[in-house]
Formats: structure tokens, C-alpha cells, sequence
């Protein structure tokens, strides 16, 4: 592991102290990135938790092999301490979309929180997490399902490709959540494909989550947007405000967020460039109201 990681704006029990404050904020929504895709939306004490990856387990697993993947930013928050988790995604079986290492101990302290899959995995996602696999929620792209405030719809995402297992389902998703006036589009791993941007003007999303750490397939690194790709999108699909994600976990798949912000700032975009364990806000709901009349 690099003895220089990069230490999250907030961590621990300072970040669970920031989830407190805003408890009983009723008229914005709250995200924290909780490093590569995970991040966490707070809104009216509900809380909705996008494919964390909150372990070592990649790092132990490839420490001996000729694609180690070593920490570049340390641990946001110890899984055990998300205690009040309502739902929590993967959107596909990449082991940090899915690691038993984050979700075992957030099913065990947050016990009343459910999980939302793509179908297609339903039967690995069981078996990798030891549970029933009548205990998952799973969709399939074009699905939606309702879990109170949430309602969470499934959207193709191509990992490369628009893989599908033998039954035509897709094994990779993106995410798009309503609550109350809000919409957040969470793409999952994705690179851009045909038809992406009319299938997401469907909605009105608020808030883009979107990768940029692009495709290397030199250095093992496939299937998703560059920066500039996702400042593209972004703007195309007309999101209010966008947030990259999936880079500086670990130091062989990583990008600088530079270009990203360069072409944000170019199509007049708004984003916002986290860091691990930092919180973004939302306009108000009454600002949001406004802008809509």
C-alpha cells in the first residue's frame, strides 16, 4: 500500500457527523463520494447508498500478481458504521461494485436496508453475499421499482458493451432514483453508446454520477467514459449539476479530473470536483420550484 495516501476530507466518525447534521434539513438533498463509485444521498433522513467499495479486499486479493491494485486514498468510512442505511445498489459484479467485504457488515449493522441488483446477477450476487436470493431486488433495464421515498429505475450500462446474460437481461446498470422533486443518474460503468442520450431525456436528472477513468486495455482498464466524454454527456442530457467518480482508488486506474473540468467549463456545465469523504449540497427545493415555472 503507498505510505502517501490521500487523506478523505472527512472520515470516520467526523463523516457520520455530517450525515447527522443534515438530518433535519427538509428542503435539499445531501451526496457524499465515498470514493471509486460508491456515493451516499441523504434526503428527509432517508439514505441511499450507490455500489460502495469500503475495504481492502482488491488490495489483497491482486498484492502478489502483476496488476496489484494499490490504494492511492484511504478508507472513507468502516461499512459497520453506516448503521442506517435504507438502500443500498450494485450495478454489476465487478468487486467494487460488489464487494462482501463492504456489504456483509453494512447488512449486519444496517439492518433494515434492502438491495437493489440487476437481475441477470441475482444468483451470483446471492452466492457471493451468502444470502437468499429472494431477499434481492432485482431489475432488469427499462424496470422501475418503488421503495418508499425512493424509485429507483434501471438503465442499460455498457461495461464496454451492452453485455446481456442468455435470457436477454442486462448484466450491467445504471441507476436513475426519484425522490420528492429530485433526480440523480447514477451510470454504473459505462461507456457512451447509441441511443444513451434519448433513453436518459426521459427524465429530468438533477445530478449526473458519472465515471472517468476511461478505456486502457493495456493496462487491463476497459469500459468506461473519459472525462471529456462525461462532460459531454452530461450536458447533453441536460443535468444540473454533474460529479465524476471511479479514480484515485487505485494508482493503475486512475485519471486527473482536469479534462473533465475543462470541458465542463467550455460547454458553460455545471459541476463539482469532489474528493473523498467531501459533501455536495443541492439548490434548494424552492429554488428548484422557480426554475421550473
Amino acid at each position: 500500500m503507498s505510505a502517501n495516501l490521500i487523506k478523505p476530507i472527512l472520515q470516520d466518525q467526523e463523516l457520520i457527523a455530517d450525515i447527522s447534521s443534515v438530518e433535519h434539513d427538509m428542503d435539499h438533498f445531501h451526496v457524499w463520494w465515498l470514493g471509486q463509485s460508491g456515493f451516499l444521498v441523504s434526503w428527509k433522513r432517508r439514505h441511499f447508498l450507490f455500489d460502495p467499495y469500503l475495504s481492502d479486499s482488491l488490495t489483497h486479493k491482486y498484492g502478489n500478481t502483476d496488476k496489484p491494485h494499490v490504494r492511492m486514498t484511504e478508507r472513507v468510512v468502516a461499512p459497520e458504521k453506516l448503521t442506517f442505511v435504507d438502500v443500498v445498489t450494485s450495478s454489476h459484479n465487478h468487486t467494487d461494485h460488489l464487494d462482501k467485504e463492504t456489504l456483509v457488515p453494512l447488512m449486519e449493522f444496517s439492518p433494515e436496508v434492502q438491495m437493489v441488483i440487476p437481475e441477470a446477477n441475482r444468483a451470483f450476487v446471492a452466492n457471493r453475499l451468502e444470502v437468499s436470493a429472494d431477499w434481492l431486488h432485482g431489475l432488469d433495464a427499462g424496470q422501475f421499482l418503488k421503495i418508499p421515498p425512493f424509485e429507483i429505475h434501471a438503465v442499460p450500462a455498457a461495461h464496454e458493451n451492452l453485455d446481456r446474460d442468455d435470457y436477454g437481461r442486462h448484466v450491467y446498470l445504471g441507476y436513475v432514483i426519484k425522490f420528492g422533486p429530485w433526480t440523480i443518474y447514477h451510470s454504473g460503468d459505462t461507456v457512451v453508446y447509441d441511443g444513451m442520450e434519448m433513453l436518459l431525456h426521459q427524465w429530468s436528472i438533477d445530478l449526473a454520477l458519472l465515471p472517468i477513468n476511461g478505456s486502457r486495455p493495456e493496462r487491463c482498464v476497459s469500459g468506461n467514459m473519459w472525462g471529456r466524454e462525461a462532460a459531454k454527456l452530461a450536458n447533453a442530457i441536460g443535468a444540473g449539476c454533474v460529479i465524476p467518480c471511479h479514480y484515485e482508488m487505485f494508482d493503475f486506474n486512475t485519471v486527473s479530473p482536469d479534462a473533465f473540468v475543462e470541458t465542463c467549463e467550455s460547454l458553460g456545465q455545471t459541476y463539482k470536483v469532489l474528493k473523498a469523504g467531501e459533501r455536495w449540497t443541492s439548490p434548494s427545493a424552492s429554488e428548484l420550484s422557480a426554475s421550473n415555472i
